[in-house]
């Protein structure tokens, strides 16, 4: 499964003054999961927008399946699904509503086995009838993923996925991105959880200030910084390509620790 899937080529993107990504280029292919990492204001949630086609980019070029975003913007949108950090749903629709649109938006007419399926998973099924402003934050959530899920898009693509999951939840999670990445999806996975990200990402993507420090696998990025020990965890390889070594001494050190919260 080696075809591009996600092509990001020199993308740029301004807020006014502000640039807040310069110059990104990556590729992922099918069954591929990156995790996309950086400090708060990295750029990380502005390239997902982009990918998904809600903010255009300044500069550059951004394909799904070969699809610009931009000239091409239906076709490339068919492909992807963007799951936020903070569900947006339609607060009058029921659970069940809101697999029936998305099952409309999408043209499926043979949807009801498979949105069931979903419920269940997510367990939902309890909550059919239930509109989505009833819901908790965590339900909101599952109820996104589920509409995410039904139109088997090529691309997924998670912002802070696991909010407001709960235990069960945030395990089914994981399970689902691994399959739907064994079955040809790309995926890509923004979040400040280096554990989430070292246990399902083949891929590394860290960004600072809107530009790239490192891409590549996971293997490669450990590869880098061998220095550090026989086998690096993901959080001492992030510190050291974002240039922040320090945090490694404090996050080893209890005493260090101590001696930084006093500060």
């Amino acid at each position: 499964m080696q075809k591009t899937v996600i092509e990001v080529s020199e993308f740029s993107k301004n807020y006014g003054a502000t640039l807040a990504v310069d110059g990104l280029s990556f590729e992922i292919g099918r069954g591929e999961i990156l995790g996309l990492v950086g400090p708060n204001g990295a750029g990380k949630t502005t390239t997902l927008k982009a990918l998904a086609g809600i903010l255009s980019p300044t500069r550059g070029r951004l394909a799904i399946e070969g699809f610009d975003v931009v000239t091409d913007p239906i076709a490339a949108k068919r492909r992807v699904a963007l799951i936020p950090d903070e569900a947006k749903l339609f607060d009058t629709l029921t659970v069940w509503e809101h697999l029936e649109f998305t099952a409309a938006t999408y043209c499926i007419r043979e949807f009801a086995a498979d949105a069931e399926q979903l419920m269940q998973l997510f367990e939902l099924t309890e909550r059919r009838h239930s509109l989505a402003q009833e819901l908790s934050r965590g339900m909101r959530q599952k109820v996104a993923i589920a509409c995410a899920y039904l139109y088997q898009p090529q691309v997924l693509l998670f912002d802070e996925p696991l909010t407001g999951l709960d235990p069960g939840a945030i395990r089914t999670l994981r399970e689902s991105i691994c399959d739907r990445a064994q079955n040809g999806a790309a995926v890509i996975i923004s979040s400040h959880l280096l554990s989430l990200v070292e246990e399902l990402c083949s891929h590394l993507l860290v960004l600072d200030r809107g530009r790239r420090l490192f891409f590549g696998s996971v293997q490669e990025a450990r590869a880098t910084f061998t220095h550090l020990e026989n086998e690096p965890s993901l959080e001492q390889v992030f510190f050291s390509i974002t240039g922040q070594q320090e945090k490694i001494a404090v996050n080893d050190d209890p005493d260090a620790s101590e001696s930084a919260e006093r500060r």
